[in-house]
């Protein structure tokens, strides 16, 4: 079932591509504060625990050059489990101006699927515990809410301890 939260809502890529997929999701939208993008933020603004909304990072390895990992937005990716995890000795996360040429997408709106081209790709294991997590929906104020295999599967990622 897709739903939007808003009839006048319009679907973003993302959510084109996962109807493309058949892939069950919810579109919620969220008031932006351009001053506080955190996932704690979205949280509050959701109404829902920190734990189940994941943010998006991009990094950049000493061998692997980018990858991405989604982690829940209380915490912060832990480099050295990144690496060792992606096949680095090393990691650090991208510069901000780098990310939209690099993902098509702009701080607050990065998501794991439909990056402009597909990267390796991590998620805290965390998300097992959830029936349904969050996700950016690739555009400031707007996330989804899917099961977490269903976003595995798909993009595809490596469940793998990163925080």
């Amino acid at each position: 079932m897709f739903l939007l939260m808003s009839q006048k809502q319009q679907k973003t890529n993302v959510c084109r591509l996962l109807d493309a997929a058949a892939i069950p999701y919810e579109l919620i939208t969220y008031p932006v504060d351009e001053s506080d993008l955190s996932a704690v933020h979205v949280a509050a603004e959701l109404h829902e625990d920190i734990d189940t909304v994941f943010k998006t990072i991009v990094l950049e390895g000493d061998k692997i050059k980018h990858f991405v990992c989604v982690v829940p937005g209380a915490y912060e990716v832990d480099l050295k489990k990144a690496a060792r995890v992606s096949g680095n000795k090393s990691c650090k996360p991208i510069p901000m101006k780098e990310l939209l040429p690099l993902t098509g997408y702009i701080r607050g709106g990065c998501c794991p699927i439909g990056m402009t081209k597909p990267f390796p790709s991590y998620i805290d294991e965390t998300c097992l515990l959830y029936d349904r997590i969050y996700i950016s929906a690739g555009q400031r104020g707007m996330q989804l809410r899917l099961a977490p295999a269903d976003l595995i599967r798909y993009v595809p990622l490596t469940p793998a301890d990163l925080i």
